[in-house]
């Protein structure tokens, strides 16, 4: 299946690049290109892409309100927000506006290819080396404030609320595995469920409302 992709930037650099990028491998295709993020938004309206690859400082509406305007709707896309390691504050926005993954600039091309696969399949990514350290610091921040006292969340296993301990932990499938003693496969499944019955986009949601509602603390 082919996954199809709009660019969102305001440098005709970027998007040629990436999209010079993109043309190379059969299994992606780019099917728009924005410059702003009123046109990201119109796009995604016109052709409905797997996934927005977004920038953030763009002229008049940005990309986090773009992101927002997008999650917003009825749509299936992802959004895939570009970022630099010190615009943390736009990423924090971006998170909470719903985008499902956070690619720096830097990045090696066939990370960024691997990139958009992954939130295409509907997982969230986060640029390696920051996935944990974002997350802690986002859910420290003074509007997310996480309940003092775990209480049971409603509608889901106890089994469910384990795992959902352990997403907030920033554990992989594989070692959910290996810590409850259950398959990689069974791990896949509760992740699924719980995303479903807790009307999660994806993983950094769970992992958001694992701290919000008091199933994990911040590591000191």
């Amino acid at each position: 299946m082919t996954v199809r992709v709009v660019l969102a930037d305001d440098q005709p650099l970027v998007r040629s690049g990436l999209r010079v990028l993109i043309a190379d491998h059969p299994d992606l295709e780019v099917v728009g290109e924005a410059c702003t993020g009123a046109e990201a938004v119109q796009l995604v309206k016109d052709v409905s892409p797997d996934v927005v690859v977004m920038d953030i400082r763009m002229p008049g509406m940005d990309g986090i309100e773009a992101t927002r305007l997008i999650m917003a709707g009825p749509v299936t896309t992802r959004v895939l927000v570009l970022t630099t390691f010190d615009e943390d504050d736009y990423v924090y926005g971006a998170l909470r506006a719903g985008a499902s993954g956070f690619m720096v600039k830097d990045m090696a091309l066939d990370d960024i290819l691997a990139a958009v696969r992954v939130v295409a399949a509907g997982d969230a990514l986060i640029a390696p080396g920051v996935t944990r350290r974002l997350i802690a610091d986002f859910v420290a921040r003074p509007e997310v404030v996480p309940e003092r006292t775990p209480r049971p969340i409603e509608g889901i296993t106890e089994r469910e609320r384990e795992v959902l301990t352990l997403v907030g932990r920033g554990r992989s499938n594989t070692e959910i595995a290996e810590d409850l003693f259950i398959t990689v496969a069974t791990a896949k499944s509760h992740v699924s469920r719980l995303l479903t019955k807790l009307g999660a986009r994806d993983r950094v949601q769970l992992v958001i409302t694992a701290y919000e509602r008091g199933l994990v603390t911040l590591p000191r």
